[in-house]
């Protein structure tokens, strides 16, 4: 079958990267410098051949069978001031990163236009927003570990992944991870990590098997949609404990692989609890893996977009 042509930005490198292993080529918009937004193929991930950076000024002379909005002030403003008019008549697909950040139940999502296509990357994410007369589809997370990279738990404390905790506050659950810390050793990692008193920002390579190293991930998170970082951990053996909110509940309930409250205290008890017992987070892990090798396998996410692109683009 016809390999597509994507054109994209580069908003979420994690997930670009990932959603980058279906069988199609990705353009992805770059400007001097890198500004947010606009990286490129840039950054320290591992890029594939179908990747390629696409400058802006460059975009007007090539053809693209689909575009593939991934933030608001892209769909808003560069749909209108970059793309050429042959480019906004093509398919489009605005891929939906959260849940509605305003009213949890009654926000209307901000793409009203039937013929394109809103992709939630959850079920809870789907449930929340009020897409109305636009179709939807959820395509939920892939993940891959690279070989070699298993949870030794080694380290008698839980892993943390968030970027700017510090600057995204109540929401990322600052305080709870700072209460929560207070009570058991908890390390940090993520941009900006040092200023909520954690370690630093690791690059992709090395982020997994620092992961690997501790006993158990912590999710003190609030209210976000479901973490790569999550489905990273679970993936390489890491139990899960965490805040019984958004899509959390459904995953650990569904895996086995860990343990989720909405109560503080509960979760401080079964963190102690698997600090002590390194066994009995070896057994929760293994489920917690288990479950993530199929729900969260590369293959199926590469399908599952192969599918989506291919039934907007024809």
């Amino acid at each position: 079958m016809r390999r597509l042509r994507i054109l994209t930005w580069q908003v979420h490198g994690n997930y670009l990267y990932y959603l980058t292993h279906a069988p199609h080529d990705f353009f992805v918009l770059s400007k001097p410098g890198h500004p947010s937004g606009y990286g490129g193929r840039g950054g320290t991930l591992p890029w594939g051949d179908n990747v390629h950076d696409c400058p802006v000024d460059s975009r007007r002379g090539q053809s693209f069978d689909c575009v593939l909005f991934q933030s608001l002030a892209h769909y808003e403003k560069d749909q209108h001031e970059i793309l050429s008019d042959a480019q906004r008549r093509l398919p489009r697909i605005y891929l939906e990163h959260d849940p509605p950040l305003a009213h949890p139940t009654n926000t209307k999502h901000p793409v009203d236009d039937p013929s394109m296509l809103i992709v939630h990357v959850t079920h809870y994410n789907a449930l929340m927003w009020d897409c109305e007369r636009v179709p939807t589809r959820v395509v939920e997370h892939g993940v891959r570990v690279p070989d070699g990279i298993a949870w030794s738990g080694e380290l008698a404390r839980g892993v943390v992944v968030i970027n700017h905790l510090e600057r995204r506050g109540r929401r990322l659950g600052a305080d709870v991870f700072a209460a929560w810390r207070r009570e058991v050793p908890l390390e940090l990692y993520g941009m900006d990590a040092p200023a909520s008193g954690g370690a630093c920002e690791l690059p992709y390579a090395a982020l997994l098997p620092a992961m690997a190293r501790h006993r158990f991930y912590a999710h003190p998170v609030r209210y976000t949609s479901l973490a790569l970082a999550l489905c990273e951990a679970m993936m390489i053996g890491l139990p899960v404990i965490g805040l019984a909110t958004t899509e959390l509940p459904r995953i650990v309930r569904d895996s086995g692989g860990g343990y989720v409250d909405t109560e503080l205290s509960r979760l401080v008890d079964v963190s102690r609890e698997l600090i002590r017992d390194r066994g009995q987070a070896q057994q929760l892990g293994r489920k917690a893996r288990a479950y993530a090798c199929e729900a969260f396998a590369i293959d199926r996410f590469a399908r599952d977009w192969d599918a989506v692109f291919r039934e907007v683009a024809e």
